[in-house]
């Protein structure tokens, strides 16, 4: 916990020293040593920054432009390359979201399919490491827009998604680890036939993207009132695609102020397939999004979906989660001219299979002990809960801190996560 808490200070004392002018209009931005830590991904060293357009300061906390770099690693062996670009004015009445990533991950977590069909064994992933993950390099370039019917707060989503998935199995030569006897979990679902040998390696896919939005919300980074509602169709056409599918979405997220700077927000997900066609291995895990308040968006457990609960634990065909929070920014001040608060928040998040991958084939009891399979059982929550602390900087910039506390054993134990943004 020492060291947790040393990383947050560095993360305030470095955002400190980049401000040197109260923002409020022409540019301001903020700039960080990515220097964080996630239980699941290890610590995190690289750099960051976040430049921001308020044009005349009119639409502040609004921006006209923002741009975000980051280069940064994590001591778990992940890597993020990010650049992404957000305006409302670079097309008028637009709001225009690019993004360029390329994630690389030598230990990707795999713990199966459908939630608690797959056992997970603690004592096994702490003496063999290695078991529960594979390899997985994703590049992404992703093209949002959204705009309002009129003057309504009704309005429309578009997009286009291009992925691309190399994976292989855990390079034990290159991160000096031992052979399994039997292989990962991973290399084992390939050999039992529950992952294709063509979808072992990866692929790309071309995802088109439509949907309806209503938004209310007073704010973006922390709305104090307000309702985000989104009801998408994400699709891969089998024209530019090897497999097709689609996928629907709803999201809905609502915030109420219960006195001066104490809110309750709360977010619910609920995401299908829909119709015919095959969803590759390593595109379940995806989440549909407008705007990524991430690097990725992506199975449920972990930082994004389910705090406390490990990385991609929970991974089904239709899946739906909720995530609830009270929030208080409990102290506002002015330092080097520069707008500040302090807040906390405390959580409740959960999620369940609605809806499980087939996992094909007549398994045998041995094949299925090998596999740490169940039997998959209908309405099993995966939850947790936990608190936070925020630091804000002139709205848009909020660092952030949550630890959160798994309730059932088989999703993990607690999960501390420190870096950028309110979860939503």
């Amino acid at each position: 916990m020492k060291k947790i808490t040393l990383t947050f200070a560095v993360l305030l004392f470095a955002s400190i020293l980049a401000g040197q002018a109260k923002v409020k209009k022409g540019f301001g931005f903020g700039a960080l040593p990515a220097i964080s830590y996630d239980s699941d991904l290890g610590f995190q060293y690289g750099a960051l920054v976040n430049l921001y357009h308020y044009g005349d300061g009119s639409r502040y906390p609004k921006y006209n432009h923002s741009l975000y770099l980051e280069y940064s690693r994590y001591t778990k062996g992940t890597g993020i390359n990010r650049l992404m670009y957000d305006s409302e004015t670079l097309i008028p009445k637009v709001r225009t979201t690019l993004d360029i990533t390329y994630l690389t991950d030598q230990m990707m977590d795999f713990y199966g399919f459908n939630g608690y069909q797959s056992i997970y064994d603690a004592e096994l992933s702490k003496s063999t490491r290695h078991f529960y993950k594979n390899e997985r390099n994703m590049f992404r370039v992703k093209a949002d827009f959204q705009g309002n019917f009129g003057s309504s707060k009704l309005g429309w989503v578009a997009g286009y998604t291009f992925y691309n998935f190399a994976i292989d199995t855990v390079d034990i030569q290159k991160l000096e680890l031992n052979a399994i006897q039997g292989g990962t979990l991973f290399q084992r679902y390939i050999k039992n036939g529950l992952i294709s040998a063509d979808e072992s390696n990866g692929g790309s896919i071309n995802y088109l993207k439509l949907g309806l939005k209503y938004d209310s919300r007073d704010q973006r980074a922390c709305p104090m009132k307000g309702i985000w509602t989104e009801a998408v169709i994400q699709t891969a056409p089998g024209f530019i695609n090897e497999y097709a599918h689609t996928k629907f979405a709803l999201i809905h997220r609502q915030y109420f102020t219960l006195m001066k700077d104490m809110s309750l927000a709360y977010r619910i997900d609920y995401q299908t397939t829909v119709g015919k066609g095959h969803v590759p291995f390593y595109a379940q895990p995806l989440l549909i999004t407008s705007f990524l308040t991430a690097a990725s968006n992506q199975g449920m457990g972990g930082k994004n979906s389910i705090r406390g609960v490990l990385r991609n634990r929970v991974v089904g065909d239709a899946v739906g989660f909720g995530n609830f929070e009270f929030r208080y920014k409990f102290l506002r001040f002015e330092w080097l001219k520069q707008n500040f608060y302090l807040g906390t928040n405390i959580f409740f998040d959960s999620g369940i299979i609605l809806k499980p991958i087939e996992i094909s084939g007549s398994l045998t009891q041995n094949q299925k002990s090998a596999l740490y399979l169940n039997d998959f059982q209908k309405g099993k929550f995966h939850s947790g809960a936990g608190i936070g602390l925020k630091i804000g900087w002139n709205e848009n910039f909020v660092i952030s801190a949550d630890f959160g506390k798994a309730f059932n054993k088989q999703d993990g134990n607690t999960g501390m996560y420190i870096g950028l943004n309110y979860l939503f």
